[in-house]
């Protein structure tokens, strides 16, 4: 166990931790989860962590007017798979939704200019929405960055004012569209609470651990 443990330490020093699977989410969870913030609102282009190498890479330009209007991440050891699926085909009446493997989405509020991403912070999840891309189920947690001065007393998604909601739908309903074209790319079909916001992140934990063999 010694022996380990210096050999984990050694290389945490050495080498970048992979920001998905390399990060522990936190002994909080799901109640306050360490999230990885790709994007600020400030970005003019969409960065996504590549994930063979967990750098940052340029996704795409930001083609139109939409800018995210919250710090965007991602859950470290978290996996959209059939767990996860199974919560939108139960709600939704489906059997064919599918998670779309990746790991779980997180919008951050804050007051507090953050000016870049590749950083990690804690925040706690209160809630979030369904949201059916293709057929995959792409959860968005909505979350507050812990002791936010402004936001950091929200309890429940109930708790956040309505247009910041309406800011945050829209963005997430229209990102991937392409003018001209009719038919909605991401379909939002509910805005659910904080327990179920818990429930989400608890099936990614164990659709993580069965996707990457760590069930023991």
């Amino acid at each position: 166990m010694g022996l380990q443990h210096a050999i984990d330490t050694m290389m945490s020093r050495r080498f970048k931790a992979h920001p998905w699977h390399g990060v522990s989410l936190g002994d909080k969870a799901p109640e306050v989860v360490r999230t990885f913030i790709e994007i600020v609102p400030t970005d003019t282009v969409k960065y996504e962590v590549d994930k063979e190498t967990g750098y940052l890479s340029i996704d795409r330009p930001q083609k139109y007017s939409n800018i995210i209007p919250a710090l965007y991440g991602f859950l470290p050891q978290t996996y959209s798979g059939r767990r996860v699926a199974e919560l939108s085909n139960v709600r939704l009446q489906r059997h064919d939704i599918v998670g779309d493997k990746d790991p779980i989405d997180i919008c951050v509020l804050t007051e507090k200019d953050i000016t870049h991403g590749d950083i990690l912070v804690n925040a706690r999840p209160i809630g979030g929405f369904r949201l059916i891309d293709h057929g995959q189920a792409d959860d968005k947690l909505i979350a507050v960055l812990e002791n936010d001065a402004i936001y950091g007393s929200y309890r429940d998604i109930s708790d956040v004012p309505f247009l910041v909601i309406e800011r945050l739908k829209h963005y997430f309903t229209t990102y991937k569209d392409i003018p001209g074209e009719q038919e909605r790319k991401c379909i939002l079909t509910h805005v659910y609470d904080v327990e179920i916001a818990r429930e989400v992140i608890r099936r990614s934990i164990e659709d993580y651990n069965e996707a990457y063999g760590l069930n023991l």
